[in-house]
Protein backbone atom coordinates (compact mmCIF):
# COMPACT_ATOMS: atom_id res chain seq x y z
CA UNK A 1 0.00 0.00 0.00
CA UNK A 2 2.87 2.44 0.73
CA UNK A 3 4.39 2.02 -2.19
CA UNK A 4 1.40 2.57 -4.25
CA UNK A 5 0.57 5.87 -2.66
CA UNK A 6 4.77 6.86 -2.57
CA UNK A 7 4.27 5.72 -7.24
CA UNK A 8 1.07 8.20 -6.75
CA UNK A 9 3.15 11.10 -5.19
CA UNK A 10 1.89 13.92 -2.61
CA UNK A 11 -1.27 14.34 -3.82
CA UNK A 12 -2.23 10.63 -2.99
CA UNK A 13 -1.07 10.92 0.51
CA UNK A 14 -3.74 14.21 0.58
CA UNK A 15 -6.34 11.63 -0.71
CA UNK A 16 -5.69 8.92 1.67
CA UNK A 17 -7.32 11.20 4.97
CA UNK A 18 -10.35 12.18 2.45
CA UNK A 19 -10.84 8.68 1.37
CA UNK A 20 -11.07 7.93 5.22
CA UNK A 21 -12.92 10.46 6.17
CA UNK A 22 -15.92 9.91 3.69
CA UNK A 23 -15.99 6.28 4.25
CA UNK A 24 -15.99 6.86 8.03
CA UNK A 25 -18.84 9.39 7.36
CA UNK A 26 -20.95 6.85 5.05
CA UNK A 27 -20.68 4.12 7.19
CA UNK A 28 -21.79 6.19 10.05
CA UNK A 29 -24.75 7.08 7.85
CA UNK A 30 -25.46 3.35 7.56
CA UNK A 31 -25.22 2.65 11.12
CA UNK A 32 -27.38 5.81 12.09
CA UNK A 33 -30.29 4.68 9.70
CA UNK A 34 -29.94 0.58 10.23
CA UNK A 35 -29.76 1.41 14.48
CA UNK A 36 -30.31 4.60 15.90
CA UNK A 37 -32.74 5.84 13.44
CA UNK A 38 -35.55 3.58 14.55
CA UNK A 39 -35.66 5.23 17.57
CA UNK A 40 -36.10 8.40 16.75
CA UNK A 41 -38.63 7.51 14.67
CA UNK A 42 -40.96 5.76 17.49
CA UNK A 43 -40.11 8.41 19.35
CA UNK A 44 -41.73 10.96 17.17
CA UNK A 45 -44.67 8.44 16.37
CA UNK A 46 -45.28 7.97 20.36
CA UNK A 47 -45.58 11.66 20.44
CA UNK A 48 -47.86 12.09 17.18
CA UNK A 49 -50.15 9.29 18.63
CA UNK A 50 -50.43 10.83 22.00
CA UNK A 51 -52.17 14.15 20.78
CA UNK A 52 -55.53 14.18 21.12
CA UNK A 53 -55.94 16.49 17.99
CA UNK A 54 -54.41 15.40 14.51
CA UNK A 55 -56.51 17.10 12.25
CA UNK A 56 -56.18 20.93 12.49
CA UNK A 57 -54.05 23.70 10.89
CA UNK A 58 -51.43 23.30 13.99
CA UNK A 59 -51.24 19.18 14.38
CA UNK A 60 -50.62 19.39 10.29
CA UNK A 61 -47.84 21.98 10.85
CA UNK A 62 -46.36 19.98 13.45
CA UNK A 63 -46.69 16.98 11.28
CA UNK A 64 -44.61 18.37 8.77
CA UNK A 65 -42.09 19.92 11.32
CA UNK A 66 -41.73 16.26 12.91
CA UNK A 67 -41.03 15.01 9.18
CA UNK A 68 -38.76 17.82 8.57
CA UNK A 69 -36.71 17.34 11.81
CA UNK A 70 -36.55 12.87 11.15
CA UNK A 71 -35.42 14.20 7.75
CA UNK A 72 -32.34 16.34 8.94
CA UNK A 73 -31.78 13.54 11.59
CA UNK A 74 -30.97 11.48 8.23
CA UNK A 75 -29.44 14.09 6.26
CA UNK A 76 -26.88 15.00 8.79
CA UNK A 77 -23.75 14.61 6.65
CA UNK A 78 -24.94 14.10 3.32
CA UNK A 79 -23.88 17.04 2.05
CA UNK A 80 -20.21 16.53 3.49
CA UNK A 81 -19.96 13.24 1.85
CA UNK A 82 -21.36 14.54 -1.72
CA UNK A 83 -18.49 17.43 -1.30
CA UNK A 84 -15.98 15.14 -0.42
CA UNK A 85 -17.15 12.45 -3.89
CA UNK A 86 -16.79 15.83 -5.74
CA UNK A 87 -13.58 16.53 -4.53
CA UNK A 88 -11.79 13.49 -4.82
CA UNK A 89 -11.64 13.08 -8.32
CA UNK A 90 -10.45 16.76 -8.87
CA UNK A 91 -7.81 15.44 -6.16
CA UNK A 92 -6.76 13.43 -8.89
CA UNK A 93 -6.50 15.76 -11.47
CA UNK A 94 -4.30 17.80 -9.66
CA UNK A 95 -1.98 14.84 -9.55
CA UNK A 96 -2.33 14.64 -13.33
CA UNK A 97 -0.86 17.92 -13.39
CA UNK A 98 1.79 17.49 -10.83
CA UNK A 99 2.83 14.73 -12.74
CA UNK A 100 2.98 15.83 -15.75
CA UNK A 101 4.96 18.31 -14.82
CA UNK A 102 7.32 15.78 -13.54
CA UNK A 103 7.66 14.37 -16.92
CA UNK A 104 8.02 17.44 -18.74
CA UNK A 105 11.04 18.44 -16.53
CA UNK A 106 12.45 15.48 -16.92
CA UNK A 107 12.33 15.90 -21.09
CA UNK A 108 13.68 19.50 -20.45
CA UNK A 109 16.91 18.12 -18.56
CA UNK A 110 17.59 14.62 -20.20
CA UNK A 111 15.77 14.68 -23.54
CA UNK A 112 12.79 11.94 -24.58
CA UNK A 113 15.59 9.23 -24.32
CA UNK A 114 15.27 9.10 -20.61
CA UNK A 115 12.25 6.70 -20.34
CA UNK A 116 13.14 5.49 -17.06
CA UNK A 117 13.25 9.19 -15.52
CA UNK A 118 9.60 9.64 -17.26
CA UNK A 119 8.27 6.81 -15.84
CA UNK A 120 8.21 7.96 -12.12
CA UNK A 121 5.90 11.15 -13.69
CA UNK A 122 4.00 9.25 -15.73
CA UNK A 123 2.94 6.89 -12.32
CA UNK A 124 2.69 10.69 -10.38
CA UNK A 125 0.25 11.65 -13.42
CA UNK A 126 -2.00 8.21 -13.39
CA UNK A 127 -2.20 6.97 -10.33
CA UNK A 128 -3.99 9.89 -8.50
CA UNK A 129 -6.38 10.52 -10.88
CA UNK A 130 -7.05 6.47 -11.01
CA UNK A 131 -7.37 6.83 -7.25
CA UNK A 132 -9.64 9.48 -7.01
CA UNK A 133 -12.00 8.11 -9.76
CA UNK A 134 -12.30 5.08 -8.23
CA UNK A 135 -12.65 6.55 -4.69
CA UNK A 136 -15.16 9.26 -6.04
CA UNK A 137 -16.99 6.70 -7.78
CA UNK A 138 -17.71 4.17 -5.06
CA UNK A 139 -18.65 6.89 -2.86
CA UNK A 140 -21.24 8.39 -5.05
CA UNK A 141 -22.60 4.57 -5.26
CA UNK A 142 -23.67 4.46 -1.45
CA UNK A 143 -24.07 7.73 -0.96
CA UNK A 144 -27.09 7.53 -3.53
CA UNK A 145 -27.96 4.39 -2.18
CA UNK A 146 -28.14 6.16 1.58
CA UNK A 147 -30.20 9.04 -0.30
CA UNK A 148 -32.67 6.42 -1.11
CA UNK A 149 -32.75 5.31 1.72
CA UNK A 150 -33.76 8.29 3.39
CA UNK A 151 -36.27 8.90 0.80
CA UNK A 152 -37.77 5.69 1.21
CA UNK A 153 -37.92 6.03 5.22
CA UNK A 154 -39.11 9.87 5.39
CA UNK A 155 -41.87 8.64 2.92
CA UNK A 156 -42.64 5.80 5.38
CA UNK A 157 -42.58 7.90 8.40
CA UNK A 158 -44.65 10.70 6.86
CA UNK A 159 -47.49 7.85 6.10
CA UNK A 160 -47.13 6.34 9.27
CA UNK A 161 -48.49 9.66 10.61
CA UNK A 162 -51.72 9.58 10.03
CA UNK A 163 -54.15 12.71 10.22
CA UNK A 164 -58.18 10.79 11.61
Amino acid sequence: MRSFIDAGGPVLWALLPLTVLLWTLILERFWYLGFRHGRVLSAYRAEWQGRAERNSWEARRIREAMVSQARDLQDRSLPVIKSLIALCPLLGLLGTVTGMIEVFEVMSLRGTGDARGMAGGVSRATLPTMAGMVVALSGLFFANRLTRLADKRTHEFADSLRFH
